[in-house]
């Protein structure tokens, strides 16, 4: 996952968490796990609305593509995703979910899953420059962080189970002149 530094203050990505889906030589592709939309994905998307994890919003994945829908799933412990069709494994028991697919098949094999409108993305070699600049950390990331409810700061809870000392940032202030 990448999340924001202290010093990344755009409204974009000031204190987002990226759950990044897929990093290659051409660039890396990711969602914003932490900003919710107004729209409810009964509204959207209305076959999935009984799959999609508390608060069952549409979330804003990030500023390209908005009109296009992604969605990622936490798969149950034992589901084997190399037999399941309609889902591509991203990390562990995460995936992206073909949202062509009939919901009614995948219930059984999810816990649950999140719809991001639009994505997070980097051409070759511009994630790096972002790194080297300190705009972004590094960080592991858990199937949790992806269907974390609305009570939860993902920004701070992510930075607090860093090692030291990355959990003091969780503490930095929107506006530090206000600290």
């Amino acid at each position: 996952m990448l999340i924001a530094s202290t010093t990344l203050t755009g409204p974009t990505f000031a204190r987002t968490v990226i759950y990044v889906i897929e990093h290659d030589e051409h660039g890396t592709l990711g969602v914003v796990l932490n900003r919710m939309s107004q729209a409810a994905v009964f509204n959207v998307l209305p076959a999935w609305s009984e799959l999609a994890a508390s608060p069952r919003a549409v979330f804003i994945g990030g500023p390209v593509q908005a009109e296009s829908a992604v969605c990622l799933a936490v798969a149950k412990t034992g589901i084997d995703l190399a037999t399941q069709p309609k889902l591509h494994q991203v990390r562990g028991p995460v995936c992206m979910v073909d949202l062509d697919a009939d919901p009614e098949d995948l219930e059984p094999v999810l816990t649950g899953l999140r719809i991001f409108a639009g994505y997070a993305g980097w051409d070759a070699g511009q994630l790096a420059d972002e790194l080297a600049e300190g705009s972004w950390l590094v960080a592991p990331g858990l199937p949790s962080d992806l269907l974390a409810p609305a009570t939860v700061d993902v920004w701070q809870a992510v930075l607090r189970r860093q090692d030291w000392p990355l959990p003091l940032l969780a503490t930095y202030p929107m506006d530090p002149l206000t600290n």
